[in-house]
């Protein structure tokens, strides 16, 4: 389940580009309001180096699993393209597709919220994946808990339309069909912000 909006480059750039991108994101794509999304997507770009910041992840754990709820951001054009992504199974026990809580434990089987910065692709168990880099408090344990982005069979456009989608141990799981544009997209050095409004 995939969502692009577009929007003509030229009028991107004529608004005043990522400012103007709140007028692009509908809030039924998200729990947040988007000018939440972007201001917080600011702070975070502001607050840490990140070196490449042609494309952003968001991943808006305030909306149910179901939802495409992960936000490509292309910061030029200001395209937006909205996927479907997992969270972990510490964070929503029962399994009812909304993230209850986060940790950063080891163990915990939860998601973590906050920013970090995209590092290297590497085929692992669930194939090809990219580690994470937690940068605040609450997701510094990211690399050492293998916090990482990867491809689920649990995550589907048919899982999706029956009710939430699987659970992960704590990593940004997406559909088979979607994993190879996540990880072109994001690739080393980028920020990927996930938090809940």
């Amino acid at each position: 389940m995939t969502a692009i909006i577009a929007m003509d480059r030229r009028k991107f750039l004529a608004a005043g580009g990522l400012a103007a991108t709140a007028a692009l994101l509908p809030a039924r794509l998200s729990a947040a309001t988007p000018a939440d999304m972007l201001s917080r997507v600011q702070a975070a770009l502001t607050r840490h180096a990140i070196p490449m910041r042609d494309t952003v992840g968001i991943a808006d754990f305030g909306t149910h699993s179901s939802k495409p709820r992960f936000h490509l951001l292309d910061m030029q054009s200001g395209r937006i393209t909205s996927l479907l992504v997992a969270h972990g199974r510490g964070s929503d026990p029962a399994h009812t597709g909304w993230v209850e809580r986060f940790s950063n434990l080891e163990g915990s089987n939860a998601s973590c919220s906050g920013a970090f910065r995209t590092a290297d692709a590497y085929v692992g168990q669930h194939g090809n994946s990219r580690r994470l880099e937690g940068l605040d408090a609450e997701n510094n344990a990211a690399m050492e808990r293998a916090i990482v982005i990867h491809g689920a069979d649990y995550v589907s456009a048919a899982r999706a339309a029956a009710g939430p989608v699987g659970r992960s141990f704590g990593c940004f799981a997406f559909a088979q069909a979607d994993i190879a544009q996540v990880l072109q997209r994001l690739g080393p050095g980028r920020l990927l912000l996930a938090y809940k409004a």
